[in-house]
């Protein structure tokens, strides 16, 4: 191989790096529809839930996983978890059953945002301005990848206040 050649793969090999960490630094992972139906599942659902903390309270996805195993499960059981900030962290693989909505797990996408209640523990829409932003392009996406999929708070399928704002009153195609 020539000195050309050469140049020509490290940089190809250059591009191909930096793509991958520009696909990997991207806040919202691309979803793989083909690799749910490999795992026989059908979205149907995309349910939303607060973690039930206060607003100067800590809350992280490792914690929430913590506390989702304190109670008997696998691991988190919320696919997504949106932070005060506005970033999106995965929680279970989306190609994971979910345990987030009893009776509805294998249908759904769990999405989870830091808040829910004021400083003095009521139940209260406690979302920043980035967090609702954060909400309505990830639920966009995943409704952009299952069309057939209807959004939904986690309040319309337990006795909860949870999650501590009206889903349907929302926006979201």
């Amino acid at each position: 191989m020539n000195a050309r050649q050469k140049a020509v793969v490290a940089v190809s090999v250059l591009a191909a790096g930096l793509a991958a960490i520009l696909i990997f630094k991207k806040r919202y992972m691309i979803l793989d529809k083909a690799k749910l139906l490999i795992n026989g599942r059908t979205i149907k659902k995309i349910i939303i839930h607060c973690s039930a903390t206060k607003p100067t309270q800590a809350c992280t996805v490792e914690l929430i996983d913590q506390w989702h195993r304190a109670r008997g499960f696998k691991c988190i059981g919320y696919h997504y978890v949106i932070y005060a900030d506005g970033t999106v962290h995965e929680g279970r693989p989306l190609a994971e059953v979910g345990a987030h909505t009893e009776g509805y797990n294998s249908e759904s996408v769990g999405i989870c945002y830091v808040g829910g209640l004021d400083a003095t523990g009521k139940a209260a829409d406690t979302r920043t301005d980035a967090q609702k932003k954060a909400l309505r392009q990830l639920v966009s996406e995943l409704l952009a990848t299952y069309p057939e999929a209807t959004v939904y708070g986690h309040r319309e399928f337990a006795n909860k206040a949870c999650p501590c704002f009206d889903v349907q009153a929302e926006k979201w195609r």
